[in-house]
């Protein structure tokens, strides 16, 4: 087994195509030492994830991914190693925010349905096994319908909010929702950051974010250039934040980027896994 790892996929359960049982068992098949489930606001599919890797030559690492807001701007925040008895309070506090996204999913469906783009949402809905539905669905729905050849397009021309048909939802505040994974004994790491946002707003939310218990941001991920990885490196020694890793992988839907390598170059130490559970204990 070698010693990396990828610490942020998702699975059918929010917006990935592969089902947590293909993600533990292709993750011990390429010799990953561990891997991370982090679906987008959902934790449903943990159980199934953690089942998958009895047995397995993979560390199965349970996590959620947090969409969250600072100053208007959506940041998302990974919640590593919840435990089962903190599941409950991670649902509850999920709720509110499923049921604003479920209203503004449906305002769009109806937008789209205004200018002459018909999709049947709650067929689209009951297709997902966790019942939650998001516009990476509702672009994917669009292509196979043939209106666009990408998701990407259906983004760049509807689905995001510039284009006037989308109007997000409000999102819980990314400093309480640090604040919240530190409270169920879990670890806070910030994702992509520098693909998210740009340094002097990263800069900004650092510094009130490492007060407020931030503990790690990742340094290696996808679809970022090299400098910025280096960058995000000495940004989070600068913090003294530890630092993460993942590839971001959903499968088919984001067909570039493969499982513990990204798009070939990839590679997250195990070490950063190991430390990373340590902070969480």
């Amino acid at each position: 087994m070698n010693c990396t790892c990828d610490l942020h996929t998702h699975s059918i359960f929010s917006d990935g195509t592969w089902t947590p049982e293909e993600i533990i068992n292709e993750s011990e098949a390429i010799g990953l030492s561990a891997v991370a489930l982090c679906d987008h606001n959902t934790i449903d599919g943990l159980d199934r994830f953690t089942a998958a890797a009895a047995g397995k030559n993979v560390m199965a690492i349970t996590g959620v991914e947090f969409s969250t807001e600072y100053k208007e701007k959506e940041l998302h925040i990974l919640g590593l190693n919840v435990k089962p008895q903190y599941y409950s309070q991670v649902k509850s506090r999920l709720a509110d925010l499923l049921i604003r996204k479920e209203e503004r999913n449906r305002e769009l469906v109806s937008n789209l349905k205004n200018i002459g783009y018909f999709i049947d949402y709650d067929k689209l809905k009951a297709s997902s096994p966790s019942g939650n539905i998001n516009r990476a669905h509702i672009a994917a729905e669009l292509v196979r319908q043939g209106k666009f050849q990408t998701r990407q397009q259906a983004f760049n021309v509807l689905l995001n909010p510039e284009c006037g048909y989308y109007h997000p939802p409000k999102r819980p505040d990314s400093i309480e929702t640090i604040d919240f994974i530190r409270q169920i004994s879990a670890v806070s790491v910030l994702a992509h950051p520098l693909r998210s946002v740009d340094e002097p707003f990263l800069l900004d939310f650092l510094s009130q974010a490492s007060n407020a218990g931030l503990a790690a941001m990742e340094t290696v991920y996808s679809d970022c250039e090299e400098k910025l990885l280096q960058r995000s490196v000495e940004i989070a020694g600068e913090f003294s934040l530890l630092p993460s890793g993942g590839t971001d992988f959903h499968g088919s839907k984001k067909p570039d980027i493969k499982l513990g390598t990204g798009k070939g170059n990839l590679s997250v130490p195990y070490e950063f896994c190991l430390n990373l559970l340590k902070a969480s204990k």
